[in-house]
């Protein structure tokens, strides 16, 4: 089969696509042939090796892990051993981050419990924008804690993959204040998913306003603690889903002393892959939430569709057709 293989650390740029054997499937793992993937975070620092956490689980000077990518949507080619509940032609997706990646291959192998059937109905394309991100967004939202009408949520990095469903979800929830932070490039789109309130972070401090939200839902964490808590109503929530290492790092390690200190709660999440993706495709059914696809790259062009995420200027999810599989 053919993939996209990472030999070292350097850019998008040092991928190769090459020969690689198909990788059989062993007991209580399915193999899927892959018909669209999606472009994560996880990507984008994997082919720099930066920060320089992500070299703790994939190698410090070289990378261990050969084929990255995280999202896969495509059809079950064959089972293992042990796998009763998933049959070769079955339609499904599923976040493989804790699972050994391997999304940008035309062939993936993952244990039964990352993969979950796609509805009927459901393009391969969208089933790929949602695992990793809904995932995201569902236990970030959820971790924020009984979310109400009465609740104003402010969501920093509204535009990306996790943003722009967030935005939905929150909906669901019975959320009505949304304020969404994001390049102005994006606020169209925000609007339209569902932000009532769009702010550009380029000219505006969103900690600085002097609004205060009663949940913040952060997927850069680019500021300080004590700027966020500027942003928060007593008894605030904020959770963090995404970021650099020393922010992650403050928000874990510092979160729970500030928030005694400051009367605020924050939160790191720790993101348990496809755990609410059952619960994402069901509001897909009720069409309730739908990703927001910036747009379709070609399986050639994966360098390039890496490195326009890298830069930021995706709306919602970056997705790569792989294979010539059923639409």
């Amino acid at each position: 089969m053919q993939a996209w293989v990472l030999d070292r650390y350097g850019s998008p740029d040092d991928l190769v696509l090459r020969e690689v054997p198909r990788p059989p499937p062993g007991a209580g793992e399915i193999m899927v042939r892959v018909v669209a993937a999606s472009v994560n975070d996880w990507d984008w620092c994997i082919v720099r090796g930066v920060p320089a956490y992500v070299r703790a689980f994939t190698g410090w000077r070289r990378p261990r892990v050969a084929v990255l990518g995280v999202d896969a949507a495509g059809v079950v080619e064959a089972v293992g051993a042990d796998v009763n509940s998933i049959e070769p032609g079955d339609r499904v997706h599923g976040d493989l981050s804790a699972s050994g990646f391997g999304a940008f291959g035309e062939f993936v192998c993952g244990p039964k419990s990352v993969w979950r059937r796609m509805p009927d109905g459901m393009g391969f394309e969208e089933a790929a924008a949602l695992p990793h991100a809904g995932g995201l967004a569902w236990q970030g939202l959820e971790q924020l804690g009984g979310l109400t009408p009465e609740d104003s949520l402010l969501v920093n990095g509204a535009g990306g993959g996790v943003g722009m469903l967030a935005a939905h979800i929150a909906r669901s929830f019975g959320v009505r204040s949304l304020t969404g932070v994001d390049a102005l490039s994006k606020h169209e789109a925000m609007r339209a998913a569902g932000y009532e309130t769009v702010i550009d972070y380029r000219s505006d401090d969103f900690t600085r306003t002097g609004v205060r939200y009663t949940c913040v839902l952060d997927t850069r964490s680019d500021r300080p603690l004590t700027s966020y808590a500027r942003a928060l109503e007593p008894e605030g929530r904020y959770v963090t889903v995404g970021g650099t290492t020393g922010a992650l790092l403050r928000v874990g390690l510092l979160g729970p002393a500030f928030g005694r200190l400051l009367r605020k709660r924050y939160h790191l999440l720790s993101l348990k892959p496809n755990e609410g993706l059952v619960e994402v495709n069901t509001m897909w059914k009720a069409r309730l939430l739908a990703p927001s696809v910036d747009r379709v790259s070609p399986y050639a062009d994966l360098p390039t569709a890496i490195a326009r995420f890298g830069r930021g200027e995706h709306i919602g999810k970056i997705v790569v057709r792989v294979g010539s599989g059923p639409r």
